[in-house]
């Protein structure tokens, strides 16, 4: 298979969905003419023309509310916000008018749209622009969720997001955009469930998103040690959590990784769910491990040690299955 990046992956879903779906449209601040803020979109303005690429005014809520319009009327829009950070502009839109529709009607009007944005750390681009706010969308009741980790699942989880009833909110990381790989024939796992990346019988480290490859390092670092099974989450609502307390069983430990702070976060959600479905085959509590609970510095060696990286997943992963202490104590 050829090698591609993350972000032409994505760039390939939504081609081959626009080629297969007339009723895909895209919307977004310079989806069209500039092809995204990251180039996710290049070309489609020229493939598709204007009544399909629209290139919307800096309203990020005139944005949702129109994309989900057109969802409500036999579309299905994908649409652009810049990032993540600006969730809170959209909340109403998302979490009081998409979320509730298919409840609210009876099943008669769905909104199958999806909006694409993204987030984290990696480019100094400080604290109003690096934040990872999943937990907000994790949170509310009707809402879908994606962050893709790997090349092969942002082609296949974007494809997969695009032929949902339900509002999907679909999370890429600005760190991975350049990270190449394979797109597989097939997803990696069904829709909703966690694929394992790597198998072990001492410790299960779950993760999704950037931290995942952070996770993945650190795993093979600690080999032949310590043999750690990685489960990458990908889908965060909905979430069959089903492989990954099989896991937790079988290594009796668990550590989440995010690069979220912990606090009332995806981490603590799959800590609440390992502790009571999995109690009676824990040789330790789950551990979670998440980025420090401050806004993102801007600083590059600051925004750096303000969250995880695979020297301290592997510090941590000692800890837990040895209790060694980290190599920074010393």
């Amino acid at each position: 298979m050829t090698q591609t990046t993350y972000r032409d992956a994505l760039l390939q879903a939504l081609l081959d969905a626009m080629d297969a779906d007339e009723t895909v449209i895209l919307m977004g601040e310079e989806v069209g003419l500039y092809g995204g803020a990251y180039g996710v979109t290049k070309g489609m303005l020229d493939r598709f023309g204007a009544n399909r690429v629209i290139d919307t005014p800096i309203s990020e809520p005139a944005i949702v509310g129109a994309a989900i319009g057109a969802a409500m009327t036999g579309l299905r829009p994908v649409a652009e916000i810049m990032y993540v950070d600006f969730a809170g502009m959209v909340m109403d839109q998302l979490a009081n008018q998409a979320a509730k529709s298919r409840y609210m009607f009876g099943g008669q009007i769905g909104v199958p749209m999806v909006l694409r944005t993204q987030g984290g750390t990696g480019r100094s681009a400080a604290a109003q622009h690096s934040q990872s706010l999943e937990a907000w969308m994790m949170h509310t009741p009707g809402l879908r969720l994606c962050m893709p980790g790997t090349v092969s699942d942002a082609y296949h989880l974007l494809r997969d997001a695009m032929r949902q009833p339900d509002p999907v909110v679909f999370i890429e990381h600005k760190g991975l955009y350049t990270m190449k790989g394979e797109i597989g024939d097939v997803p990696d796992a069904p829709w909703g469930q966690p694929a394992i990346r790597r198998r072990g019988g001492d410790l299960t480290i779950a993760s999704y998103s950037r931290m995942l490859q952070e996770t993945l390092t650190a795993a093979e670092a600690l080999a032949p040690e310590i043999e750690t099974e990685v489960v990458d989450l990908r889908c965060l609502n909905p979430l069959d959590d089903g492989p990954l307390m099989d896991s937790v069983r079988r290594t009796g430990r668990c550590l989440i990784v995010t690069e979220a702070v912990t606090t009332c976060s995806v981490a603590s959600e799959i800590a609440a769910r390992v502790s009571e479905q999995c109690f009676d085959w824990l040789e330790e509590p789950p551990l979670r491990l998440g980025g420090e609970d401050i806004p993102i510095p801007v600083s590059p060696a600051l925004e750096r040690a303000s969250i995880p990286d695979a020297r301290l997943i592997e510090d941590v992963a000692r800890w837990l299955v040895a209790r060694e202490a980290p190599s920074w104590a010393a």
